[in-house]
């Protein structure tokens, strides 16, 4: 996600004008791949957007068996409506029923189609400001731990465009980690999983 590639480029940028020299600036580096998905509140959000899945996923299964028996009971009709055993005139009227049974079919589907596209897209919306949230809430975290720590800057380890080198003894994702979830109301297990948007696709 762009937001997120954007915002791993350089987590968090102190004020550099009061430094008189690079050599003298105290650098950090962070791996925001690891806070991502370390954070108890990115589970909190996956759990809920699963909870929205299953339950599109259910109104979606309800509208594909009400289609379904929509179907069955357009192939009885029409059955019946070329049954040489009835009438001509009520074999007319199975027709007529016949039709007006495939317009209801064509109506169905595109509202099945059109719901899954709005739901999709819905999924989606939330997902990325999901997402948007965690990583400004990440960054602020980083901030306050790099103030601490007396960086003026702290730098991605997890992407390999940002840095190329760097000293594990000025990493600071550890703390930054155990500010994020310092109370979380979940069990906090990181996950070694990649930095992605939450997923919003309805099998």
């Amino acid at each position: 996600m762009k937001l997120i590639r954007t915002a791993l480029v350089a987590v968090t940028m102190l004020s550099l004008l009061s430094v008189p020299a690079f050599a003298q600036t105290k650098v950090a580096t962070v791996d925001m791949k690891k806070l991502f998905n370390g954070y108890w509140k990115t589970k909190e959000a996956q759990a809920l957007l699963e909870k929205s899945k299953s339950d599109l996923r259910k109104d979606l299964k309800e509208m594909a068996d009400n289609l379904e028996k929509s179907q069955t009971a357009y192939k009885q009709l029409l059955d019946q409506a070329n049954d040489p055993a009835i009438s001509a005139d009520e074999r007319d009227k199975r027709k007529a029923a016949t039709l007006d049974k495939a317009k209801e079919i064509n109506s169905a589907k595109q509202a099945l189609e059109q719901y899954q596209r709005q739901a999709e897209s819905t999924l989606a919306d939330k997902s990325q400001r999901m997402s948007s949230n965690l990583v400004g809430e990440i960054q602020k975290s980083v901030a306050a731990q790099a103030k601490v720590g007396g960086y003026v800057l702290a730098l991605n380890s997890a992407s390999a465009e940002v840095v190329v080198f760097s000293d594990s003894s000025i990493d600071i994702t550890e703390p930054v980690l155990t500010h994020l979830n310092a109370g979380a109301p979940i069990d906090v297990r990181p996950s070694a999983g990649p930095l992605q948007t939450i997923s919003t696709n309805i099998p």
